[in-house]
């Protein structure tokens, strides 16, 4: 079933009030919900099974108020009531991965940014073919496990913060994988892992200019992972399975790193081909996103995904990052969403970064 209500129907109740900064209380909310607060926008979170009791100890990122639902699916039911408050939805990841990307672009809510781009985040074989048609260099895709010829890591479809990941460090070792669900099989680099935290407005006429707008950078890290991480990953994973112990790529935190001021050109560069290629394919991206990938000895930057919505780690900087501070003093990614929404609505254009 598709959506409902139009664009401009989605639209209507925000016409003469500020937006509603709306999202499912957990990955960013807080910092979503800082932001807000920070440029004057009402918010709501949305709890499953009942509000946490943490927001109480963040009085500037707690929610103006709560609604609550038993599970992830009864979200969409929610959507009279939240058009009726004028609620913008903010995705992120536990938001869409446990709702489900198609569910989520069908939600008669508005949605910060453009819906369409789930489709191709959420699978990860269109999301090759976007980032490989912008001219981005990928880690080597493998069909089937018969053409391995290397080190390689199976990765399953949407944002799991890396369950179920499996590492082989060549095509025997790929006997022990059993899928549970859609994967691909990609090839391991070596290198240094940078997660870019980007941001694109369509509405901005400075800066550095990609397409009608503008791309900026806000902030980068790596992710910690348990029980399993760097470049020990090969070997290790072999003593903990005689030990017993299951390796699991589960990011449990985040790590906020700077780049080499010379590399940032060519990381501009990778940001502003996948832009541009989003306009041409399916309308654009807008607002933030995550380009993932590893840094090799010899500088090249492989992009091994894309992430098209606010991620966990731009929560180390909520006060601003070295980035971002020299575009505005303390301005994160969940302020920075606040901005372009008030802008929009200033400007008569929230149509532009809505859907």
């Amino acid at each position: 079933m598709g959506i409902a209500l139009s664009n401009a129907e989605r639209l209507a109740p925000l016409e003469g009030r500020r937006p509603t900064v709306t999202t499912v209380c957990s990955h960013s909310s807080l910092q979503i919900f800082h932001g807000a607060r920070t440029e004057g926008l009402p918010t709501i979170g949305i709890a499953i099974g009942k509000p946490p009791r943490f927001y109480d100890a963040f009085p500037r990122a707690r929610p103006d108020r709560f609604l609550t639902v038993e599970r992830h699916r009864n979200v969409p039911a929610l959507a009279e009531s939240l058009r009726a408050a004028g609620a913008v939805l903010i995705p992120h990841g536990s938001f869409v991965e446990y709702l489900g990307a198609e569910e989520f672009a069908r939600i008669d809510v508005p949605v910060f940014g453009n819906r369409a781009v789930l489709g191709w985040e959420s699978d990860r074989r269109k999301e090759r073919t976007w980032l490989e048609s912008a001219g981005v260099e990928m880690p080597k895709r493998y069909e089937e496990a018969a053409e391995v010829d290397g080190p390689v890591i199976v990765k399953y479809y949407g944002a799991k913060g890396g369950k179920g990941f499996f590492l082989a460090k060549n095509r025997e070792a790929l006997a022990d994988f059993r899928p549970t669900g859609p994967y691909v099989i990609q090839e391991y680099v070596l290198g240094t892992r940078y997660y870019v935290h980007f941001f694109y407005s369509p509405l901005s006429d400075r800066g550095y200019r990609v397409g009608h707008g503008s791309l900026e950078l806000l902030g980068m890290d790596r992710r910690d992972e348990a029980n399993i991480d760097e470049l020990y990953k090969l070997g290790a994973q072999e003593e903990l399975l005689k030990a017993g112990i299951r390796p699991t790529f589960v990011v449990t935190g985040n790590v906020p790193v700077v780049l080499r001021e010379s590399l940032l050109e060519k990381t501009f560069e990778v940001g502003a081909r996948i832009v541009e290629r989003s306009i041409e394919l399916f309308g654009g991206m807008v607002g933030p996103f995550c380009v993932e990938g590893i840094m090799t000895e010899d500088l090249t930057f492989k992009v091994f995904e894309i992430s098209t919505r606010i991620v966990a780690g731009t929560n180390l900087y909520v006060s601003g990052s070295p980035y971002s501070d020299m575009i505005e003093p303390g301005l994160s990614t969940g302020r920075r969403i606040a901005q372009e929404l008030v802008r929009a609505q200033a400007q008569g254009r929230l149509a532009e970064v809505l859907s």
